[in-house]
């Protein structure tokens, strides 16, 4: 006596269906895909956070249109000597605005570091006057609040979306897989 094969099974019977593999690759695709996108913002956009373009010098004073909530910080050239004084910055206008503590954080041309001194605070939109001075030449700019510690921070999250994205859509296709091939053996072990 000959055993017959068992009847074969088509793929549509399986358990979970096939589309579940097109939605492990669009979990996948989608949070990548966002983490490049947000990589490439924040990278753009640390590049282009000082403006060192408009430098201004020891004693100069720059006028600026300032929003509550702007986050501009006024960055220093870090080509002094370890012995120099910090420079001092004054800022006038209406409402009060103050300079506060910019935090670590550093910015790098070509040929230059740049480090923030100090965060610009203000209450209101208005033009506000800025004036930096020291006794050694530093070099100023201003700029926004985010340099290359920042582009780190915002780049590992870039890269944990990712990961993320990879790692969900695998298990997504992983356990579709597994259950099908469980699902396949209990429909032939049922036939037999």
């Amino acid at each position: 006596m000959q055993l017959s094969p068992p009847p074969p099974i088509a793929a549509n019977e399986l358990r979970p269906g096939r589309h579940w593999y097109a939605v492990a690759a669009g979990i996948a695709a989608v949070l990548i895909a966002i983490g490049v996108a947000l990589g490439a913002y924040r990278f753009h956009q640390a590049m282009d956070s000082v403006d060192t373009g408009r430098q201004f010098a020891r004693g100069d004073t720059v006028t600026l249109h300032l929003e509550p909530g702007s986050e501009k910080t006024v960055w220093g050239r870090v080509d002094f000597p370890e012995d120099a004084h910090p420079p001092e910055c004054d800022i006038t206008g209406p409402g009060a605005p103050r300079l506060g503590d910019a935090g670590f954080d550093t910015f790098l041309t070509r040929d230059e570091a740049w480090a923030p001194l100090f965060a610009i605070e203000v209450s209101q939109a208005a033009d506000y006057r800025l004036t930096c001075t020291s006794r050694s030449d530093f070099g100023y700019a201003i700029g926004e609040s985010g340099g290359l510690v920042s582009l780190a921070g915002w780049l590992i999250l870039s890269v944990l979306f990712a990961l993320l994205g990879t790692v969900t859509g695998a298990a997504i296709a992983l356990v579709t897989a597994l259950r099908r091939r469980s699902h396949r053996r209990r429909l032939l072990a049922a036939r037999s």
